[in-house]
């Protein structure tokens, strides 16, 4: 068998972030060989981490890292908010969204994405912090915003560190203008997107199967009109929801008198030169998961004595 040393344990550790124990097991197993230990080391993690799979991960954080014309945003899940705050957790989102500027902007291909000057994946870190911690956690969904010229402001709502959050902003502003200018503009329609959650830029932007909704709605609260009249009044219903839910129609969160269409035609003056909202990206920690419900617990011990509710 081979002389396991203290420090042997001590290198295993740090470099996998494992229990002391797991660390001293582990290198048993293999023989002292410490590359052949990180690989057992992993192949427990993923065991554990499959039994946690089936856990409902809707905690954890949003964050948003920047780079000269690029930006990216993502979501890491947890299962609970403590573990959001933990340090190894805040870290890997932060790491994981810088290494994201080199991507795609896929969670497909920043999973299999290496961090620098390692052979660890985020997909392996990501298995290693559930194997760790002890909480099913997953990396959501990933977005990346380029723009040839002007910025991309990104802001986060109730911060918990730099670049993490709850709700995460993206804004890409294309222009040739002041850069100044630009970056205020973009951080102020960035707080705006978070307040108001918009669903597309403009008309253009919204998805057929929602306009066919808000439609099929406005036919039911209209039967029995002619069908000319049912035109117009779908017309000027879309008209309205537009002004509600896409960004340029939008009432200005900083000035409820203007659009941000009209807040950021005047912004051109500053700039020195036209102003283009490309893009946004929006995440809200959580939006679309189906979350749990607490589970009743009077009702489990009863059930388990045999006695009906």
């Amino acid at each position: 068998m081979a002389n396991i040393t203290a420090a042997m344990v001590k290198e295993l550790r740090e470099t996998t972030s494992a229990g002391m124990m797991d660390c001293k097991n582990a290198l048993n197993e293999t023989g002292g060989d410490i590359e052949a230990a990180v690989d057992w080391l992993r192949k427990k993690g993923l065991s554990k981490a499959a039994k946690k799979a089936g856990r409902v991960a809707a905690e954890g954080l949003v964050a948003v890292e920047s780079s000269g014309h690029t930006a990216t945003i993502l979501e890491v899940n947890s299962e609970t908010d403590f573990v959001a705050r933990n340090d190894q957790f805040q870290a890997f989102a932060r790491e994981a969204a810088k290494i994201a500027l080199m991507g795609n902007g896929t969670v497909e291909s920043l999973e299999t994405a290496h961090f620098p000057g390692s052979q660890v994946t985020i997909k392996d870190r990501l298995q290693e912090l559930i194997a760790t911690i002890g909480e099913n956690m997953t990396l959501r969904r990933v977005a990346k915003l380029e723009v040839s010229k002007g910025v991309i402001a990104t802001y986060i709502h109730n911060a918990v560190s730099d670049g993490l959050g709850k709700i995460g902003v993206l804004v890409a502003l294309e222009s040739e203008g002041d850069v100044t200018a630009l970056s205020t503009l973009g951080r102020q329609i960035a707080m705006h997107v978070a307040a108001t959650s918009p669903v597309a830029v403009d008309a253009s932007g919204v998805d057929a199967a929602t306009l066919e909704r808000e439609s099929a709605i406005l036919r039911d609260k209209n039967a029995g009109k002619p069908e000319n009249v049912m035109q117009k009044i779908i017309e000027s219903g879309l008209k309205s929801y537009y002004k509600e839910v896409t960004l340029l129609e939008q009432s200005f969160v900083h000035d409820p008198s203007k659009t941000v269409a009209q807040v950021l035609k005047e912004a051109e003056s500053k700039a020195g030169k036209p102003v283009t909202l490309k893009a946004f990206v929006r995440y809200a920690l959580g939006e679309g998961i189906e979350k749990e419900e607490a589970p009743d617990f009077a009702a489990e011990v009863a059930a388990a004595a045999g006695v009906k509710a």
